[in-house]
């Protein structure tokens, strides 16, 4: 399990490609390996890897799969790309963030930046069958890092974060660009929630579920606006 605070940047020192899979040797930040164990996780950009050679005391390797290429960025990595990484969290250890599992869900395309004064907001595209599980105020995981859902248009099917300068500075988002796609594993209680409200309806309504999406399409909702959370109440 990872909290998603980003704990540094690493680099990609070399890559190795063998029949059906790909290693990466990671430079990492100083002190960021000490007592790094071969079998050990590493989240990288979101991914959980694990550890399968030590080089010094700043360097590692880790074996990644077709499947995984496929489903996330780190099938495009070149040497010298820089990604986010946390270690895996130990018990009693803070959750700053949220839980995140390291097992990304979908990669989404950044479509836009915006720099308003001290803050960087970027604008994220999301393929329509994720859109149902991001609500505003909502974590996320982007490239392994936690982050609320500030802005979320369903139709559209986009939403938006803000990040801090220390977000910034902890992390690769300021080196993106639109178009660049992220990598991003979902709200898992928010998934289950969601799915459930909606096997739910499907089980009671049955045949009436075609009319009723029909309904709200003419209003330009969707039926997953009766799966939202409800908002926590106020204190």
């Amino acid at each position: 399990m990872f909290t998603g605070i980003v704990q540094g940047v690493a680099e990609v020192a070399s890559i190795t490609d063998r029949p059906g899979l790909r290693s990466f040797r990671l430079r990492f930040p100083p002190g960021f390996a000490q007592d790094l164990a071969i079998g050990a996780s590493v989240a990288c950009d979101g991914v959980c890897l694990t550890v399968t050679t030590l080089h010094g005391p700043d360097e590692a390797d880790f074996d990644v799969m077709q499947q995984s290429l496929g489903l996330t960025t780190l099938g495009s990595l070149a040497e010298g790309d820089r990604i986010n990484v946390e270690r895996a969290a130990k018990d009693g250890a803070e959750i700053g963030g949220h839980p995140l599992s390291g097992h990304v869900d979908f990669t989404a395309t950044l479509a836009s930046v915006r720099q308003p004064e001290n803050n960087h907001v970027m604008r994220i595209e999301v393929p329509a069958r994720w859109m149902r599980y991001v609500f505003a105020k909502g974590y996320i995981a982007i490239n392994g890092a936690s982050l609320t859902v500030a802005e979320a248009d369903r139709q559209a099917g986009w939403f938006e974060v803000w990040l801090i300068p220390e977000t910034l500075r902890m992390t690769t988002f300021g080196q993106k660009q639109p178009g660049d796609r992220l990598n991003i594993e979902i709200e898992r209680s928010t998934q289950v929630f969601v799915d459930t409200v909606r096997d739910a309806l499907e089980e009671r309504l049955g045949p009436l579920m075609p009319a009723l999406e029909a309904l709200m399409r003419q209003q330009g909702l969707s039926t997953d606006e009766l799966t939202r959370p409800l908002p926590a109440p106020e204190r």
